[in-house]
Formats: C-alpha cells, structure tokens, sequence
C-alpha cells in the first residue's frame, strides 16, 4: 500500500494550494481519507476526512469554510482545495487512509492505516 501526497509549496496568505493523495495498492474506494498535519514543534493535528461514500465530510474549526477535501474513487486520489491560507496553515500535511474508520474516530490519528510521506505546505504573511 502506498499513499503518495503532493502539491505542497510556498504561497503567500490569501493563496491558494491543491493537494494531492494518490493511493495504490489497496480498494481505495472502501477506505475513509485523512488530511492530518504537523507544524514545527506542534502535535499533529486533524483537518479533514471524507468516507468511503463521501457523505461524512468533517473539518477541523480552524479550516472550515477555507478548505474542502474530495475523492474521486475512479482515480484512487483524494484532493484537499485550501483557500485564504494563513501562515498559522504552514505545515507538514499528511494523508491517511483507514479501512473501518466509524463516524466518531474519523478525526482520530490511530483509526486510519496507511500514511502518506507528507507534504510541506509554507505560506508566508
């Protein structure tokens, strides 16, 4: 099982970035996806997931109304649109993928199976 993610970089507050997860290796469409990210010095922290039939979508306070994660289960890829950044985003953004996620663990690190490598999200003020 591999979870690659991509489309991190250095904006400025007020961009916008896509990130990417690109899962192989497993039926993606029966795994809930995870965005997690870890600043420097910081836990990591929960910003949003999708489950399997992209019908429980929750986000972290700090994100919601910015940011907006999709699936496209023909692809095996899941996309995190983030708008209006702020240089409280910068971070290492993490995807994860957990095969029997229920509801109220969806927000929870150790519910999900599979992580990606991480990709560095930098946004400066």
């Amino acid at each position: 099982v591999q979870l690659q993610a991509s489309g991190g970089g250095l904006v400025q507050a007020g961009d916008s970035l896509r990130l990417s997860c690109a899962a192989s290796g497993l039926t993606f469409r029966r795994y809930t996806v995870a965005w997690f990210r870890q600043a420097p010095g910081k836990e990591r922290e929960f910003v949003a997931a999708i489950n399997w039939a992209g019908n429980s979508i929750p986000y972290a306070e700090s994100v919601k109304g910015r940011f907006a994660i999709s699936r496209d289960n023909a692809k095996s890829t899941a996309n995190l649109q983030m708008n209006s950044l702020k240089p409280e985003d910068t971070a290492v953004y993490y995807c994860a993928a957990g095969r029997q996620v229920i509801t109220s663990s969806m927000r929870t690190d150790q519910a999900y199976d599979y992580w990606g490598q991480g990709t560095q999200v930098t946004v400066s003020s």
